[in-house]
């Protein structure tokens, strides 16, 4: 029989149903939110006493490294910032032991987004190949729901039918590979420019209407192929770009034309602080901030959505699809790198980093994705990240909330920085200051929107029971460091920073319609290439939530 829970008499943030602040009850049976009773005298059978506190929807996060081929090299390449006995989590009669450092193991990476008061996260870029492996790794990371997004962007055969101007193979091919692989959106890593430099070599820069050998296809063709796709599709969340020539002083000009090339369908642009970057092409000198006109461009289009990728200083590592970055950012720092093709279509590049606040352009890259937070207008669409790892852990997030929510913080942590800084960032003059209803949006109700789930992001009824209770703090790092309660599905999943149930979560994917006809040897033509059937997932299907399109 199921057991009706109320939650009494806590401040209720609930942005997608118009709730700020409000002293109110919640009520959840069976895993679920549910209307209050109608009647009066119905009694609960369990009440917990929210008096004083803060309650938000679970945190979702939509961009992350968790899991997949990078990921695992990331654990092999940093088991340096593994191996300290502080970094360790000690198995116990609910938890199974894991490592910390900046790439956590599955364990301790479900454990540690749990007790930040987060019911979801989404990896964001696995090659189909190894989408095998990311299911078990995911169904490896209990207590968390969780999903994956599949590379496209450089995919042979999508490439092939977009230059031969074939809409209706791009649009089958790409349902196809979502539902045999069992991820959940399109992800596109410098479309095109990772094809270019594996067959030219270093040093080939990739604008959007330059070419790519062999296929005769261009990155904005690639872009507008698929995302037309994704549209068409109605996936939940169309199409994640990670735009060309991330991380280069100039590339804004390349980010603007890939927001002007989506020509009104839906796009998210994925860690848009690494691509707000103006100044001469390869010169870091002249590096400074483009967040103001890329900004004006999102807030005059409701198509489009970011998350940020927030650059926290600190030591972490670098993992990403783009295999040419990974090669560039090895060349700077000369430190230990790793690099791997995935299915000769897919570029990997993982290697460690350390942002430091004294160095002009780590405090410049820190200071626009504070920028970028503050310079979009409306909060559905900015989604809070630091592309864990790469800008930073996502353990950080509660210091990322004090810098958003405290402008004298925030300008004492900037007068840390290079003097220099000013005149390349307008983020001293930025006085905004966000509400708490502000941050549910940023880290809840807006990711949860932008990827189509329904059921999360919310508390009203018919949502999933994943509810955060916060002790306010004037500190608001140490209220969101550690919620006083978490649950997940209905039940109590962390209390004061302690697991308190071993749930196992469930992994999100879509499964797309599509004309079966169109592609009735596409299963034989991968399988010549690549020698990979996707049937027979080693995971159990009851293990996999299904989001239809």
């Amino acid at each position: 029989m199921a057991t009706l829970t109320k939650i009494s008499g806590g401040t209720v943030f609930d942005p997608a149903n118009g709730i700020d602040g409000e002293v109110r009850d919640l009520w959840f049976s069976n895993g679920k939110m549910v209307a209050p009773p109608t009647d009066k005298n119905a009694k609960a059978d369990r009440t917990i006493d929210a008096a004083g506190l803060v309650i938000m929807p679970g945190g979702v996060d939509m961009h992350c490294h968790i899991a997949g081929p990078k990921v695992n090299v990331g654990r092999k390449l940093r088991a340096d910032d593994r191996r300290d006995p502080a970094a360790a989590l000690e198995r116990t009669r609910l938890t199974r032991s894991g490592t910390l450092g900046s790439v956590p193991s599955t364990f301790a990476t479900a454990y540690k987004y749990a007790a930040l008061g987060y019911t979801a996260a989404f990896d964001a870029a696995v090659p189909p190949l190894g989408a095998r492996q990311a299911h078990q790794e995911l169904a490896d990371t209990p207590s968390i729901d969780r999903g994956f997004y599949t590379l496209v962007g450089n995919n042979h055969y999508l490439m092939e039918q977009i230059a031969a101007g074939e809409p209706e193979g791009v649009e089958a091919y790409l349902a196809w590979l979502l539902t045999a692989t069992k991820s959940y959106a399109p992800k596109l890593v410098n479309p095109g420019g990772v094809e270019v430099w594996k067959q030219l070599g270093a040093g080939e820069s990739t604008g959007l209407d330059d070419r790519v050998p062999t296929f005769n296809v261009t990155p904005r063709e690639i872009i507008q192929g698929i995302a037309r796709a994704a549209n068409a599709l109605e996936l939940p969340h169309p199409v994640h770009i990670h735009c060309n020539q991330l991380g280069m002083p100039g590339n804004w000009n390349t980010t603007l034309e890939t927001m002007k090339s989506l020509e009104g369908h839906r796009g998210h642009l994925t860690h848009i602080q690494f691509h707000s970057y103006g100044g001469g092409e390869g010169e870091e000198s002249s590096l400074k901030s483009q967040v103001a006109e890329l900004s004006e461009y999102i807030n005059a289009h409701e198509n489009l959505s970011v998350d940020v990728g927030q650059v926290m200083f600190g030591n972490t590592t670098s993992m990403t699809g783009d295999g040419p970055l990974g090669y560039y950012l090895r060349s700077i720092y000369g430190d230990r790198w790793y690099s791997a093709d995935g299915e000769v279509e897919s570029g990997c590049g993982v290697m460690p980093i350390e942002y430091k606040n004294k160095n002009l352009v780590h405090a410049l890259q820190w200071a626009i994705g504070l920028e970028w937070y503050l310079a979009v207008d409306d909060p559905w669409r900015v989604v809070m990240s630091t592309d864990h790892p790469n800008g930073g852990s996502f353990l950080a997030y509660p210091e990322i909330i004090r810098l958003l929510m405290d402008r004298t913080y925030r300008n004492d942590v900037l007068a840390t920085c290079p003097k220099g800084l000013g005149k390349r960032t307008a983020l001293a003059d930025m006085d905004r200051q966000y509400t708490l209803g502000e941050i549910a949006v940023i880290t809840r109700a807006g990711p949860a929107r932008l990827l189509g789930l329904e059921q999360k992001g919310h508390l009203g009824p018919g949502a999933d029971a994943d509810i955060t209770l916060y002790t306010p703090s004037e500190n608001f790092a140490e209220m969101f460091q550690l919620p006083r309660m978490v649950f997940k599905a209905g039940e109590l999943l962390v209390e004061q920073g302690e697991i308190r149930t071993a749930t196992t979560g469930r992994t999100l994917h879509v499964d797309v319609s599509y004309d079966q006809d169109r592609l009735a040897n596409l299963p034989e033509w991968f399988n010549s290439r690549y020698s990979l059937e996707f049937e027979n997932f080693a995971i159990g299907e009851e293990e996999l939530g299904e989001v239809s399109s």
